[in-house]
């Protein structure tokens, strides 16, 4: 039933009265483990008890484990290293997932201007480690210390050399999280909101790329950094780099806060190389809702994050398709509905017999090529 329901999210089904004909797919049951294909697979009534924990004990007879499903998406990131990497990391960030029903916990955001969850991804390159369903009405960071510390954890009882660094924007800048990273070994780059003290700090810098700016006519900036420390909430003076930047429309400064050392990282390189390559994030946030991360409707908590469960799983199974079975080609980097428009959902003649599944596909099928790339690297 879960492989049924994981499989089904990544070609695109997301309601369950798909599964009223689904269940009667030859490839699907085949996909899902079924020894007999002419068997049916479960039905939308079934598979919705699946996902109703909590609802009724009368109906309900699966519960699940989160913290086995935590490990499992970080295990799964360890086993696909052979060689544990010189360095990992870990990018984590938050999103909205609007909410139209009375759903639990549901609370107005005025950033997002609607109700909303707001759930917390942890990502390490492209690879998902971790998701936790959460309100609204709390602060961006809330909970990311108990999971990175989670995360990190499991990571080093794999890999005990292994260098660590989160890397957030600012709405994860927090005391409690940089001081437990100085305090294990854990190095960070965060963004840090501006204010009047780190404006000044950077005037003359400001001041630089202005006259640049309007010799030139182009965008202009500088960085420069400094040592920081906040007039109470910061325990000791931190490093922190300002990008001094004047465009068109006037002064645009950038802080980060860092642990990481002038001598491995040069202010410049710092931001524009290692900072701003976090903005790859979003785009992984963005292929969980094509996987139907947003349908949470149910009326409870568990059953919901369960279902951001099967997003997160559905994932790693393309991810784990792309950088197994299409690296190298045009697709490497493709997004989930590409995936899913070109190479899952295409015509085929299906036949079973006692023995085999015959599979007739179209000779005019446009990505043949890439279809037998794959299907060849999977069978190795």
């Amino acid at each position: 039933m879960l492989a049924q329901r994981i499989f089904g999210i990544a070609l695109g089904y997301e309601d369950l009265n798909d599964h009223e004909q689904l269940r009667t797919d030859p490839l699907v049951a085949l996909l899902s483990g079924k020894s007999d294909l002419e068997e049916d697979l479960a039905g939308k009534s079934t598979l919705n008890r699946l996902e109703l924990v909590g609802r009724s004990e009368r109906y309900h007879k699966i519960d699940y484990s989160a913290e086995a499903i935590d490990r499992l998406l970080v295990d799964l990131y360890l086993e696909s290293h052979p060689q544990p990497p010189e360095e990992v990391v870990l990018d984590l960030d938050a999103t909205d997932i609007p909410l139209y029903g009375h759903q639990p916990e549901r609370f107005f955001h005025g950033y997002y201007d609607s109700y909303c969850y707001l759930p917390l991804y942890f990502f390490a390159d492209d690879q998902l480690l971790g998701v936790r369903l959460r309100p609204s009405n709390q602060d961006a960071s809330a909970g990311s210390l108990p999971e990175a510390r989670r995360i990190v954890g499991q990571l080093r009882s794999r890999w005990p050399g292994v260098k660590i660094v989160l890397r957030a924007d600012s709405g994860f800048c927090r005391e409690e999280i940089m001081a437990w990273c100085e305090a294990n070994q854990v190095d960070y780059l965060f963004g840090l909101a501006r204010n009047e003290r780190l404006c000044r700090t950077i005037k003359a810098s400001m001041e630089q790329a202005r006259r640049l700016h309007e010799s030139s006519g182009k965008p202009a900036r500088f960085f420069t950094e400094f040592a920081y420390r906040t007039l109470s909430s910061w325990s000791r003076e931190r490093r922190v780099v300002a990008k001094a930047e004047y465009l068109e429309r006037g002064e645009n400064p950038r802080f980060v806060v860092t642990s990481l050392s002038t001598e491995e990282w040069p202010a410049q390189n710092l931001y524009e190389k290692l900072y701003c390559a976090r903005g790859d994030m979003e785009n992984r946030i963005k292929e969980q809702l094509h996987l139907f991360a947003d349908r949470l409707s149910t009326a409870q908590m568990a059953s919901n994050q369960l279902r951001l469960y099967f997003s997160a799983l559905a994932f790693t199974l393309v991810e784990a398709l792309r950088r197994l079975a299409l690296r190298g080609t045009d697709w490497a980097e493709a997004q989930v509905d590409t995936l899913r428009l070109k190479l899952f959902k295409i015509g085929t003649l299906v036949r079973v017999s006692v023995r085999r599944v015959f599979l007739s596909m179209s000779s005019a099928y446009p990505w043949k090529s890439l279809f037998t790339h794959a299907f060849r690297v999977l069978r190795c």
